[in-house]
């Protein structure tokens, strides 16, 4: 696709009303309503409006001016931005599910927590038309994106499409990038701690000065970035040959901790996998009746436990950034100083387990790091989560009967203000 890149005062200004109107319109035809179309919104100026909560889903925008528009939790999935400009627009939890944002700029937004699955960031081919002659004359220039000192935290970027893009500086950080190609890009000095890049390619990706502590870089091959200055403490590559022979024995001990739940403790025993690296059981321990289990300090990164069974288990200290655990059973589980940043604990039951008449134990998440965790719907009832940190979690819909927040960090947490 080939855009036409006229100077800024020949695109049309539009007014808030103008855009209004436009943008109902687009909702309607989304909705096969009467009075339906879809926006059609190329070559104009629409520096600083606002498009915050709207639909714009499937819209055209391709070279147009958004300069420091407000974008927040606007729905753009495969919206057309190519060549567009949106230099310092507020784009917090918007959705751009497989936008088009090939030749963009991005330089210094905010896409806080915004979901860009399978984005397109790479090169576009720009006609400059000439200076003179206008249309009549047009030359063809590639436009590298570019997305410098722009803030993706807690983003979601998997499956993106970041070939050549400029990220200089740009913080990264807890944001999912699994998948992702980032080749020939540039992110010299990024910040990517905590950030999940999980079978990302980065190959020829400059790296250098990023800050890639505590990051996830299983199958991520890097032999062939620049990665001079790069800090790495923490992060954590792909298993190593000795957990996956232990991963063997792991799964054993978890069978019988099924066992024991299902014979009421006639066969079997409570599984004690402290410190285990258990990711090379990927989706085995989802649905599976794990009470009691003991896997303090134990990696879990990205695996699958929906619907697993986990009342009384002990996770202090583990690593549970990414897991999927919908619909899991955590009542009176430890999870004291666990990592569950970007957990999936949607309908999870995390509140109270009787243990007999008089007797009960609350789920305990002191110090837990949680930050834009999903736990919509989840049941939290009389759970301890003092002093931990939710920031940008969203709490939508979850009970929060006696929960005890005392030094917790509710920055930017969704769904409080109604729970």
């Amino acid at each position: 696709m080939t855009l036409t890149n006229t100077p800024m005062t020949g695109r049309r200004r539009l007014t808030q009303a103008e855009l209004d109107m436009m943008i109902a319109a687009h909702e309607r035809f989304l909705e096969g309503r009467p009075g339906g179309k879809r926006a059609a919104l190329r070559f104009l100026n629409l520096a600083g409006l606002e498009f915050s909560g709207r639909n714009l889903a499937d819209a055209d925008l391709s070279a147009s001016i958004l300069d420091g528009a407000r974008m927040i939790r606007t729905r753009m999935d495969r919206c057309n931005l190519f060549g567009s400009d949106l230099r310092k627009a507020n784009l917090t939890q918007a959705s751009l599910v497989r936008a088009d944002l090939r030749g963009a700029c991005l330089r210094g937004a905010n896409l806080t927590q915004a979901d860009l699955t399978q984005a397109d960031f790479r090169e576009g081919q720009i006609a400059i038309p000439h200076p003179q002659k206008g249309l009549n004359s047009l030359r063809q220039e590639p436009r590298i994106g570019s997305a410098d000192e722009a803030i993706f935290t807690g983003a979601t970027l998997d499956g993106s499409k970041l070939h050549g893009v400029s990220a200089f500086a740009s913080d990264f950080t807890d944001c999912s990038l699994k998948g992702a190609t980032l080749t020939g890009a540039n992110l010299k000095d990024a910040n990517l701690a905590g950030a999940d890049l999980a079978g990302a390619s980065v190959s020829n990706c400059n790296l250098e000065g990023a800050d890639l502590s505590g990051a996830v870089l299983s199958g991520v091959d890097t032999s062939t970035a620049k990665m001079s200055g790069a800090k790495l403490g923490g992060s954590l590559a792909s298993p190593t040959r000795e957990a996956l022979t232990a991963a063997v024995v792991a799964l054993e001990k978890i069978k019988a901790n099924h066992a024991w739940c299902e014979t009421g403790g006639k066969e079997g025993a409570p599984a004690k996998l402290d410190g285990a690296d258990l990711r090379p059981l990927g989706e085995t321990l989802k649905g599976m009746r794990l009470t009691a289990m003991s896997a303090r300090g134990a990696c879990l990164v990205g695996m699958n436990l929906a619907g697993t069974q986990l009342q009384g288990a002990n996770l202090e200290g583990a690593d549970l950034r990414g897991v999927n655990l919908q619909r899991a059973d955590l009542r009176g589980a430890k999870l004291t100083g666990a990592n569950m940043t970007k957990a999936d604990l949607r309908g999870a039951a995390i509140g109270v387990l009787p243990l007999g008449p008089g007797r009960e134990n609350p789920a305990t998440l002191n110090q837990a790091r949680l930050r834009y965790a999903h736990a919509q719907a989840a049941d939290l009832t009389s759970a301890v989560l003092d002093g931990a940190d939710l920031r940008g979690a969203n709490l939508t819909g979850a009970t929060l009967v006696s929960t005890s927040f005392r030094d917790t960090d509710l920055g930017q947490t969704i769904g409080m203000e109604t729970a």
